[in-house]
C-alpha cells in the first residue's frame, strides 16, 4: 500500500507543470534562494514535529517538507501571494498547491480546501482547514508543508528566514 501512495504522489508531482522562475535558474539545493516575495508561516504557532529530510536521489526516500503541529479543523494560510495551481485529493488526502511569482510552489496537506484552482490568493489568506492526518504524524493532527522550485524540493522553513545580512553583536560574559 505504501508503494502505491508513493507512486500516486510522484504522478501528482509530475502532473503539475513547474512554475517558470522569474529570476535566474538556480541549481537544485535544500535551501530556498533569496526571494522578494516575503513568506509567512502557514499556521501559528509554528511548531515543527518532523523536519525536512532531502532524499539522496530524486525518487529516493526522504521527507519532502515539514510536519507542523496543528489542531483538527485549524485554518491554514497561504505562505505568500500567488495562484492556486492545484486543489484535489492525493492518496486520499486533500492537497492545495500555491504557485508564487518567484517560481516557488508551496504544498499543504491534509486540507478541506477553501480555494479553487486558478484563484489568486494573498499572503496569509485562508486556503483550507486541517482534516485528517499525514503519514507519520500523530493522530491529533499535523499539517505537511512542502516547497519546491521546479522539480527540486527544499526546506520550506528557509522561506521564513529574515531578509538581509546576519549581524553579530558584542556579548559581555558578565552581563
Amino acid at each position: 500500500m505504501r508503494w502505491f501512495a508513493v507512486a500516486v504522489l510522484l504522478a501528482f508531482a509530475a502532473a503539475i507543470p513547474p512554475a517558470r522562475p522569474v529570476g535566474p535558474t538556480l541549481p537544485a539545493a535544500a535551501v530556498a534562494p533569496s526571494s522578494p516575495v516575503g513568506y509567512v508561516p502557514p499556521v501559528e504557532p509554528l511548531r515543527v514535529l518532523r523536519g525536512f529530510e532531502p532524499p539522496p536521489s530524486p525518487y529516493g526516500p526522504g521527507h519532502r517538507g515539514v510536519d507542523l503541529a496543528v489542531s483538527p479543523g485549524q485554518a491554514v494560510h497561504t505562505a505568500a501571494a500567488g495562484v492556486v495551481g492545484f486543489v484535489g485529493p492525493v492518496a486520499g488526502r486533500g492537497v492545495v498547491v500555491i504557485v508564487h511569482p518567484d517560481g516557488v510552489s508551496t504544498e499543504y496537506e491534509p486540507l478541506a480546501p477553501a480555494v479553487t484552482a486558478g484563484a489568486a490568493v494573498t499572503a496569509g489568506e485562508v486556503i483550507g482547514r486541517v482534516v485528517g492526518s499525514h503519514d507519520g504524524c500523530p493522530p491529533e493532527a499535523c499539517l505537511h508543508w512542502g516547497a519546491r522550485r521546479g522539480d527540486s524540493y527544499f526546506d520550506p522553513l528557509t522561506l521564513l528566514r529574515p531578509l538581509g545580512p546576519v549581524r553579530l553583536l558584542p556579548w559581555a560574559p558578565d552581563g
